[in-house]
């Protein structure tokens, strides 16, 4: 009896602090849902009742198109380079830009593997310093060539494209950031990982996560005033506010021994003042399909855990000492939504831990031990609450990536809500771990796949 007391109070403990936590978190999430379909039927009365819907689609080819440079950092990325440039150069529907391509020098595999791809449009970057350093590192030394071109050639880039070598680019991308980029420094378009047929746990979570966060989570922080975070593929920054952030730091625009430089660079423009913009864009009247960046995604366990640790440590750990909570009200809230990550897993621990010693106290009761446990009515309705807005929680992950995907996805959202829970707390546990020890010093990349069907 002593014992199943002692269980019994552990498992309430542990029951009203994930409770209180998911509380908090779930009113903040609901919160963000009132934002974005407020804002979304405003939209619909106010602005498309006077104004037609705009597709990509329906984008001029500008006669007078500013010259776009892509940056697309690679390290031992042999298996994917050639293939996403040969698909890159075919489909992009542009007239004016070139591809920076670093690698480095003893990467030899990566530089015969771009070499393949014969088109004056590509431009091979040598970095001399042994490989890998960091992305940030990488992308500074794709900034100098770039640099060094401009001054060389006399030509002027409008702006700068980041992508990651297993892109798959979008046709019309560049059209829509030459039509736009005078007026924002900063453009983010949609992410939206392809389906892996052979993993669909773990790399299916992240296409329910972007499903929801490039719909729903980056509109709510434009329309709040906070600034859109990169995601350091499918954006594209405007030269002169990429030569300011440069000019701040040393000729180098992002910094050099961060994890996640391209979250940083998206707040650091909007803490300049500068205007940073989330285009989520129709391709065409009567399609679902949005312009946006697709790629795979990590498809083993380890893998997602160790990019999913980068971005956590980078964002919530390192983020919050080089970013600080700077910026107006919106701006703190986003930041804070940012950095949760690490509270949300020690969450997850306590209410799985609380599930469990409760399961076993009512196995208990179930075979005749000795056992009366009861919870406090005032944590079931704590729990009830918290149900409910799991509950709504469930509905909104399973519709946004319905609405991305198709319904099979949309089901298979909400078991994989439990793979994601897991790889968030394996994840926070390295993050936390790599920052006691401080922090990651190199590029900790994972191996990617580029589709079959364009690689040809």
């Amino acid at each position: 009896m002593a014992l199943a007391d002692t269980l019994s109070r552990v498992a309430a403990e542990l029951a009203l602090f994930a409770g209180v936590g998911f509380l908090l978190f779930g009113l903040n999430d609901l919160l963000v849902d009132l934002i974005f379909f407020g804002r979304s039927i405003w939209r619909a009365i106010a602005v498309y009742s006077r104004f037609p819907r705009a597709f990509a689609s329906d984008l001029p080819r500008s006669e007078t198109a500013g010259f776009i440079a892509l940056l697309v950092p690679a390290w031992d990325e042999s298996s994917v380079i050639a293939s996403m440039l040969r698909a890159s150069l075919k489909r992009i529907d542009y007239p004016n830009y070139r591809i920076f391509v670093g690698y480095y020098h003893n990467d030899p595999a990566t530089f015969a593997a771009i070499a393949s791809v014969a088109d004056e449009r590509i431009e091979p970057v040598r970095i001399e310093r042994d490989g890998p350093t960091t992305k940030a590192d990488c992308l500074n030394r794709l900034h100098d060539a770039l640099v060094a071109y401009e001054a060389a050639s006399g030509r002027s880039v409008k702006a700068v494209v980041l992508h990651d070598a297993e892109d798959v680019v979008h046709p019309l991308e560049l059209r829509i950031f030459d039509r736009l980029i005078d007026r924002a420094a900063l453009i983010q378009l949609p992410v939206l990982p392809l389906v892996d047929g052979n993993s669909r746990w773990v790399s299916g979570h992240y296409c329910d996560e972007f499903a929801e966060a490039h719909a729903k989570e980056l509109v709510v922080r434009e329309a709040v005033g906070a600034a859109v975070p990169l995601a350091g593929v499918g954006c594209a920054i405007a030269r002169t506010a990429l030569a300011e952030l440069a000019a701040r730091q040393q000729g180098r625009p992002f910094t050099g021994t961060s994890m996640t430089e391209d979250y940083e660079v998206g707040l650091r423009i909007g803490a300049l003042g500068l205007k940073t913009m989330f285009v989520r864009l129709p391709v065409r009247p009567g399609e679902r399909a949005v312009v946006a960046t697709r790629g795979h995604f990590p498809a083993t366990l380890g893998a997602a855990v160790r990019q999913k640790a980068r971005w956590l440590g980078g964002i919530a750990l390192a983020g919050w000492v080089s970013l600080g909570w700077s910026g107006g009200l919106g701006e703190r809230w986003m930041r804070m939504r940012d950095r949760r990550g690490p509270l949300a897993a020690l969450l997850l621990i306590a209410a799985y831990g609380a599930a469990l010693l409760w399961s076993q106290i009512k196995l208990g009761e179930a075979l005749g031990a000795p056992i009366q446990a009861e919870l406090d009515p005032a944590l079931v309705t704590l729990l009830t609450i918290n149900a409910w807005l799991l509950a709504w929680r469930i509905l909104m992950r399973a519709c946004f990536t319905a609405s991305a995907y198709g319904v099979r996805e949309g089901l298979l959202s909400i078991p994989r809500l439990v793979v994601g829970n897991v790889i968030a707390m394996l994840a926070a546990a390295r993050a936390v771990s790599l920052h006691i020890g401080g922090g990651a010093k190199r590029w900790d990349k994972t191996s990617h796949i580029f589709p079959a069907e364009l690689a040809q």
